[in-house]
């Protein structure tokens, strides 16, 4: 769906827009008074799902099926909008699955930011906020991990990891030869849970690459049993341990970033977490006690390009953007639970 540019209020093109976090951060932003544009190629996400946000806003949201690959396409969208921002969220981000296919993540994630970058410069739009990832921290040399730990391509153990890396780099470069360009680079731990109306939620094509979709299919019957890859870290309970935070705070951090553009900001970086580190038999229990289902799980060896524990600092966060997660880890699962109990099958 698509309609005229004739809004007045500043418009914020959302790539990965009909996505898990970009479904959040869309509504979050017509909240605070910004009129969101989605652009989604539908690879992992639903036209459904729009349907959803615009049902939970009350007003309609322009939309386009576009791949941020095709360049002509979005040049075609940048001609036809007066874009203030980027809010860049389409991306691959399966951490075992870029092993298996390493040239489809830097293909998709590192050419589709390459893309962007090239119609801010061609229209002359200087905000840019772009969803990072804390697997570019690599194996940690310190916990918990803070902006200023240092970033080594050789030290990040998968190809989805390296891909933002990478367009860590590139946005950095950018932003030297556009110093009147604000780009802020957030960099997520874990998001998690669903919106609270239980309307939309993480919905993934195919058997899901992440934890909790995975436990939340367990809980419906669409899976038979959560796989633990790795029960002998060195963690409290031998599983790896994560940073979890709902979704809807993952993009309360967005519109707080949309809030430091006005600033003229330049280049920042904030971890988006809350600083506290969950194992996966934690989230496991966790579910367990939103739902009151048992979940079967079968044990197994650790998968290639995974580490044992990864947790926040999120204190530059707190300080210069005035975000903190706010939601419980009960919170999180209670929100999940709702979303696939009352769309089993997600958005199908």
């Amino acid at each position: 769906m698509a309609t005229s540019d004739k809004s007045n209020k500043r418009q914020v093109l959302v790539p990965g827009g009909a996505g898990y976090i970009g479904s959040h951060c869309v509504i979050e932003l017509v909240k605070d008074g910004y009129e969101p544009i989605i652009l989604d190629n539908e690879c992992n996400s639903s036209i459904e799902c729009i349907k959803r946000i615009q049902q939970i806003v009350g007003c309609d949201i322009i939309s386009y099926k576009i791949d941020c690959l095709d360049l002509e396409s979005l040049r075609d969208i940048f001609r036809k909008h007066s874009i203030y921002a980027i809010i860049h969220c389409a991306a691959l981000k399966a951490v075992g699955e870029s092993v298996q296919k390493p040239i489809l993540y830097y293909r998709n994630n590192i050419g589709s930011l390459l893309n962007l970058l090239t119609c801010m410069e061609e229209f002359n739009v200087k905000n840019f906020i772009f969803s990072s990832s804390a697997t570019v921290y690599g194996t940690p040399k310190y916990l918990p991990l803070d902006e200023k730990h240092p970033c080594i391509g050789d030290a990040i153990v998968n190809p989805y990891g390296k891909s933002k890396y990478m367009c860590e780099h590139i946005l950095k470069d950018t932003t030297v030869a556009h110093p009147d360009w604000n780009i802020i680079i957030l960099r997520y731990f874990n998001p998690v849970g669903a919106h609270e109306s239980g309307l939309i939620g993480e919905s993934p094509i195919g058997k899901p690459n992440n934890l909790m979709p995975y436990i939340a299919q367990v809980i419906v019957g669409r899976l038979p049993h959560v796989n633990i890859y790795g029960t002998d870290y060195d963690t409290p309970d031998g599983t790896g341990v994560r940073d979890y935070l709902h979704v809807v705070d993952t993009a309360t951090g967005h519109t707080a970033a949309m809030k430091k553009l006005e600033e003229n900001c330049g280049l920042k970086i904030y971890n988006l977490g809350t600083g506290k580190g969950y194992s996966v038999l934690d989230m496991i229990k966790a579910v367990e006690k939103a739902s009151g289902k048992t979940i079967v799980c079968k044990e197994h060896p650790r998968r290639s390009g995974d580490l044992a524990s990864v947790y926040a600092d999120p204190t530059l966060a707190i300080k210069e953007l005035g975000w903190s997660a706010e939601r419980t880890l009960d919170q999180m699962c209670q929100d999940l639970w709702r979303w696939q109990s009352n769309n089993p099958n997600g958005y199908l």
